[in-house]
């Protein structure tokens, strides 16, 4: 009690005096700056699911390929979730024409009144017009049919179309719908009607193929509750599906920008731990006298520790408390100044982030703080004879081995916070080897600056005398300088993550999915039909590259029969439920890697090869060499795997799971696919396109990509302004480093100006000092920069970074104007007080 109460008076002695101002704003804008990100991020990642559940219409959608029983359906009513329900199957549609009825293939899906939960509907007056949001449904009587099915039947609003034995009114065009989605299979022409007048057309039969959907949406609680008791009630033919598993498109968007956003959480952290340990070295340098003093009053190595650990424990409750509390401030300052920006609502903030935020304040203090206590408890007594006389250093292997300890806490919650653990491991790697590596190039820098001052006096230059001062300062303080460059060097680095590279990797992003992307899909193409169907693209001058498509079911893996029960995945058992598209070609597909095995050679003709997408291939548990025996068209045909490929899904490319060597699989059926950019103003060559070729289905994917852009660039303006707060950590690691660098020179400079040194040439010297550190500091934090900017964006992102060469040269002169006029403005302070006064206060 004594040991807390003498820590609680320290405390307020030195809150006084000014001791803790540096320690504890670090740790303030530490936690601060954290939460306000964990707060903001997390309340925009459950945004963006929700804006991502308006691509599936719901928060979770329930599919199956026969009636949902009364328990399911029970279930999600009793939780208080609203429910909507689809039914879809293929059917014919007649309309009756002038010249005779004209039949055409369609897709009929009957929704219920309040459908869609999430998203909206929309509609336009005709073909090629401007559409809107539409109101509701169509009403009993009438349908909306989608512009295809309109091209092709030349129908439009006021028509009467014959749906089974129910004759029904055409009340307008649909162009979108959120859980429309992709899928080759199911794609033709689509007609939306309301479920009370499904019985009534006499279409839903026994033995008819019947897609029953649920959609549920409400509280995000009980939405997972209701999932994890749903997923053991699910039978075979029917699945689950959220944001998480629906839609490959969706998926990726999310993980991408919980990727970015955990980025930016991360490199707070790393500030934030570089500018407490800054903060708590100047404390330990500025405590070692009074140290010294109460080990001649008697007090003992243990109770100057029990002091000092009551002494931080209050601070970093307080500061931790504190910063909590202002980051939950901040982040409603944040969401007030997006709430125009951003489309979605977001919801409540949960409280996770204060966890978070209290923990990281504890493992910051006490992590890199204890290093320097421990120092403190080792001073010795004889230093106040002699202050030179131990600097409360220990053996060295006992400091790195506290700061190791530190680090490794530190790494573990940095996983946490992260919450990806590829992410993590590639921002922690990153950061450690380059702290290795600009501590060595710090150290070379300072021993070779000592060489070249001597260059200073021979030159006769005026300022000679500062230049080799302040060169001479950089190895008579080797240690300090190579501290204060690794600092602000790791500080730089993420700055220009933040910035400069975080600029490259959005703008790749928004790249991924290119203005010039394909917006449109032809499948059913005969072969017979390929020559007359390029005729028509090579005379509308459209570039498209066709492909053939041999539909094969997978049935033995190396010699085994594999089913379904065979795999816990459940993208697995889809996988090997239904049928793969299989194609064949000698060339590698633009946009495809080849990331273990090879290629086809022409070593390889008239083997039974096969190339697979890495992502079936980890799905399946597929290796190079495995042997898969495919059904096509009742025959097997036994395959072995030569090689894995990466595929560009945001390419909007034709791509295929499956590719082997032409002679394996033109003997078969198979049918041509084609994807290509149609620009606006060539409508009209899609129905002609129909019209010559009515069996065509052409798929229309320029609403979903608009829909995917959105959030794009959505996440784009929140990550901008979430990055400012992560800009305010860094801004205290160069405050920190400068504080500490100016407080060390106050009893040098008080030596030389009574020695008779001019206050310009300690200015000179000075501002040369902290002109090299911050050149180098930029430089080498440009590298650095590069380096990891570029392992992010191809292991992390899955994108391709342009490496900007301007960077170095911009960042060194970044840097050292930076620091000059920052630590000039901090040595200016130290020039205005007396020399009599600093001497008298002593060095430390």
């Amino acid at each position: 009690m004594k040991a807390f109460q003498f820590a609680l008076r320290m405390l307020r002695r030195d809150a006084r005096a000014g001791e803790l101002h540096l320690l504890v704003a670090a740790l303030i804008v530490a936690v601060s700056a954290l939460t306000s990100v964990g707060f903001f991020t997390d309340r925009v990642r459950q945004a963006l699911e929700l804006e991502a559940n308006q691509l599936m219409g719901a928060d979770m959608l329930l599919t199956s390929d026969r009636p949902w029983s009364d328990r399911i359906v029970g279930l999600v009513r009793d939780r208080g979730l609203a429910l909507a329900e689809t039914r879809t199957f293929p059917s014919m549609v007649l309309i009756e024409k002038t010249d005779g009825v004209q039949a055409q293939l369609s897709e009929i899906k009957a929704v219920t009144g309040n459908y869609p939960l999430r998203g909206s509907l929309r509609t336009a007056a005709a073909r090629n017009q401007p559409d809107g949001p539409a109101r509701g449904i169509p009403p009993p009587g009438s349908v909306w049919i989608d512009e295809r099915l309109a091209s092709a039947l030349s129908a439009s609003a006021g028509d009467r179309l014959v749906l089974g034995e129910r004759t029904v009114r055409v009340d307008a065009i649909l162009t979108l719908e959120p859980d429309r989605g992709i899928n080759f299979f199911s794609v033709a022409p689509r007609v939306l009607m309301n479920i009370a007048d499904l019985d009534s057309t006499g279409l839903v039969q026994t033995g008819s193929r019947v897609n029953y959907r649920l959609l549920a949406s409400g509280n995000q609680q009980e939405i997972k509750d209701l999932k994890s008791v749903i997923n053991n009630l699910l039978e075979r033919g029917q699945r689950l599906e959220d944001a998480a598993n629906a839609r490959p498109e969706i998926r990726t968007a999310l993980e991408r920008t919980q990727r970015f956003l955990g980025l930016s959480a991360l490199l707070t952290v790393i500030l934030s731990a570089v500018s407490v340990a800054l903060a708590s070295r100047r404390y330990m340098q500025r405590h070692l006298d009074p140290c010294a003093i109460m080990r001649c009053l008697g007090a003992t190595q243990n109770r100057l520790m029990q002091i000092h650990l009551g002494q931080f424990f209050l601070i970093g409750l307080f500061s931790s408390l504190l910063g909590c509390g202002l980051g939950y401030l901040a982040h409603f300052a944040l969401h007030a100044w997006l709430a125009n920006l951003l489309a979605t609502p977001l919801p409540a903030p949960g409280t996770l982030p204060v966890i978070q935020g209290l923990a990281i304040g504890v493992t910051l203090l006490f992590g890199f703080s204890l290093p320097p206590l421990l120092q403190l408890r080792q001073v010795s007594t004889l230093r106040v004879l002699r202050r030179e006389f131990s600097s409360g250093g220990f053996p060295p292997s006992r400091l790195w081995a506290s700061y190791g300890l530190g680090f490794s806490v530190l790494a573990v919650m940095m996983f946490w916070i992260a919450g990806d653990f590829r992410l993590g491991s590639y921002v922690l790697a990153g950061f450690s080897f380059a702290m290795m590596v600009f501590a060595l190039i710090a150290r070379i820098f300072v021993r070779l600056a000592s060489h070249f001052r001597g260059r200073g006096k021979e030159s006769g230059l005026p300022g000679a005398a500062g230049w080799r001062y302040g060169l001479a300062s950089l190895e008579r303080r080797s240690a300090a300088s190579v501290v204060q460059i690794v600092a602000l060097s790791l500080g730089f680095m993420a700055l220009l993550l933040l910035t400069v590279t975080r600029n490259d990797l959005m703008t790749a992003w928004r790249q991924a999915v290119p203005p010039g992307v394909a917006n449109r899909f032809v499948v059913n193409i005969q072969p017979e039909q390929l020559t007359s169907v390029r005729r028509l693209f090579a005379e509308e001058g459209l570039d498209a590259e066709f492909a053939p498509m041999v539909r094969g079911r997978l049935v033995r893996v190396n010699g085994k029969v594999v089913g379904s029960s065979d795999y816990e995945d459940e993208r697995a058992r889809r996988l090997i439920e239904r049928e793969f598209n299989l194609s064949f070609r000698q060339d590698l597909p633009k946009g495809n890697a080849v990331l273990s095995g090879r290629w086809f050679s022409s070593e390889d003709l008239g083997k039974d090869m096969a190339s697979v997408e890495e992502g079936l291939a980890k799905t399946l548990g597929l290796v190079t060499g495995d042997r898969l025996e495919f059904v096509v068209a009742g025959q097997t045909i036994r395959l072995e795997i030569l090689s894995l490929r990466k595929l560009n899904w945001d390419s909007m490319r034709v791509n295929f799971f499956v590719l082997t060597q032409p002679a394996s699989l033109e003997p078969y059926p198979a049918s041509w696919i084609t994807s290509f950019h149609l620009p606006q103003g060539h409508d009209e060559f899609v129905n002609r396109l129909i019209r010559e070729h009515p069996n065509l289905t052409v798929i229309d994917v320029a609403a979903i990509l608009k829909q995917l852009q959105s959030i794009i660039d959505q996440v784009a303006r929140a990550i901008q302004f979430i990055f400012l707060f992560t800009l305010a950590a860094g801004l205290i690691v160069l405050y920190a480093a400068l504080a500490s660098a100016a407080e060390e020179r106050r009893y040098e400079l008080a030596v030389m100006r009574a020695l008779g040194a001019r206050r310009s040439q300690l200015r000179h010297g000075l501002l040369v000092e902290f002109a090299a550190i911050g050149g180098l500091s930029g430089l080498i934090a440009s590298f650095g920069s590069i380096g990891v900017g570029q392992i992010l964006a191809e292991k992390v992102f899955q994108f391709q970074v342009a490496v900007d060469l301007m960077l170095p040269l911009l960042a060194t002169g970044a840097g050292a104007l930076a620091v000059t006029l920052a630590g000039g403005f901090a040595v200016s302070r130290l020039m205005r007080v007396p020399p009599l006064e600093a001497l008298r206060s002593g060095a430390w």
